[in-house]
């Protein structure tokens, strides 16, 4: 390993989203309007679970902890990207694109996990109604969260740390707006195999026991469904998990679609398109997924609103 070549390296260029100079400004405009959308979306979720009590049960605390996620998510990627958008020189220093790599797929991680643990307080909830308050009670919860968090923590370290030991002596041009670890790697002039081999075994780990674990929990979930007796029961019973199934549907997709495609430079622009729709987009929808389709936090949105308004009238 050079170390020389690895101490000279100071930055990275990202190649961002091509077009003229007016094009990147409306780029800009774009993503910095979904960003404020995003932002106040899901800070407005979290504010409307935590000031009502109507909605203090674990199906709302576990999206309070998603939307947090997601505010964390598209932090770590567009503010950098919107300074680089204005900006003459598209670059990221070492330590920011470090950084920024491991924070993106540890975030990730950390939403493929909470994910399954929300289709297991669906399953609880339909199939186990009765047993619903004992078996997901506050203690049970916070150490599920907790677990999400701390378990993807460790499972990024042992690739990073190897990552950030590769030298880069060819070139710095990253094709894509953030530093993605398959887009990184390809620039090291070492050996990564071993890194490509500890990445493929964590993301099969991450992604496909998640992934079983909630596909597992909705067939016993529409099957309980299924045996209700009432139309109307049914309907609400599913409409309970139709935004769930929306959210694991989005970020499960492209997160499956961006592990399986080789890791050329003729797909890394496919990647970038995906990687847009999983940056930006999912975030973005989470408030309008959760909200739209529920008609009880619609309930205290209205509720809290007219609160306001009586305020404002004293």
């Amino acid at each position: 390993m050079n170390v020389k070549n690895q101490t000279l390296l100071t930055e990275f260029i990202l190649e961002g989203f091509p077009g003229s100079p007016e094009m990147q400004i409306s780029i800009f405009i774009i993503l910095f309007m979904v960003y404020m959308a995003t932002l106040l979306g899901n800070i407005l979720i979290i504010l409307i679970i935590c000031l009502d009590h109507r909605l203090h049960i674990p199906m709302y605390f576990f999206l309070v902890n998603l939307s947090f996620l997601e505010i964390s998510f598209i932090s770590v990627i567009v503010p950098k990207l919107l300074i680089n958008l204005v900006a003459e020189k598209k670059s990221i220093s070492y330590a920011a694109c470090m950084a920024q790599s491991y924070f993106y797929f540890y975030l990730s991680t950390t939403d493929f996990l909470l994910l399954a643990v929300m289709s297991i307080d669906r399953y609880v909830a339909i199939c186990r109604p009765l047993h619903y308050s004992t078996i997901m009670s506050s203690r049970v919860c916070v150490f599920m969260v907790l677990g999400c968090w701390v378990s993807s923590f460790f499972f990024l370290l042992p690739s990073t740390i190897l990552i950030c030991q590769l030298p880069f002596c060819a070139s710095n041009f990253i094709k894509h707006f953030f530093c993605d670890t398959s887009s990184v790697l390809i620039l090291a002039c070492a050996d990564t195999q071993l890194i490509k081999l500890i990445a493929l075994i964590v993301a099969s780990f991450v992604l496909l026991g998640p992934l079983v674990l909630t596909i597992l929990s909705y067939v016993y979930i529409i099957s309980t469904i299924l045996r209700i007796p009432s139309t109307q029961g049914q309907q609400k019973a599913f409409s309970t998990c139709a935004s769930h199934l929306t959210m694991v549907s989005l970020v499960f997709g492209c997160a499956i679609f961006i592990e399986v495609r080789p890791m050329q430079f003729s797909w890394l622009y496919a990647n970038k398109v995906v990687s847009v729709l999983s940056s930006f987009i999912t975030p973005l929808l989470n408030p309008f997924i959760y909200t739209l389709r529920n008609e009880k936090v619609k309930e205290v949105f209205r509720d809290i609103l007219n609160r306001l308004k009586l305020f404002h009238k004293v």
